[in-house]
């Protein structure tokens, strides 16, 4: 119903329109773009550092990572492969005898 409004459409547009210059005026500014690269850039060194720190922390306390959990993960597929592996040549075996 709002859709079909030609008052609403021109608001939209407008938003749109202003919307879009301003993105534009920012993207150009060069102070304001090194602003967020600078953030982004803290950002992400502030969650490297905080996962060594969780990382230590689970060590101290014993408990796995989601990296070692991910390991032993990969480690039970391969014996899974292994034991399907062998399961199939001991049918093999059987089979002959």
């Amino acid at each position: 119903m709002l859709k079909d409004n030609p008052v609403m459409k021109r608001l939209v547009a407008t938003g749109e329109e202003r919307i879009g210059k301003l993105v534009q005026q920012l993207m150009a500014n060069e102070t304001f773009v090194l602003g967020v690269q600078s953030i982004l850039s803290r950002g992400l060194s502030a969650k490297g550092t905080l996962d060594k720190s969780l990382r230590s922390a689970l060590s101290a306390m014993n408990l796995p990572s989601t990296a070692d959990l991910e390991a032993l993960h990969d480690k039970i597929d391969d014996l899974e492969k292994l034991l399907g592996a062998l399961e199939g040549k001991v049918d093999q075996l059987v089979e002959k005898k």
